[in-house]
């Protein structure tokens, strides 16, 4: 658990680290890095608490 919450905050600072790379240089690789990192951070979350739905669904 504590290892998905730390993957998950870390891909989120990942992002922001993108995005601020992209306002200081201009370049749009860093924003869609950025983009493409807070879409797979939000599939990754919604999967997680899909499984923390499920398992108190059945328990």
């Amino acid at each position: 658990m504590p290892f998905v919450r730390a993957a998950v905050f870390l891909l989120l600072i990942a992002a922001l680290v993108c995005f601020a790379l992209y306002l200081g240089t201009g370049q749009t690789r860093w924003r869609n890095w950025g983009l493409a990192l807070v879409k797979w951070t939000v599939i990754a979350a919604l999967g997680f608490f899909a499984v923390l739905l499920l398992e108190r669904m059945i328990a």
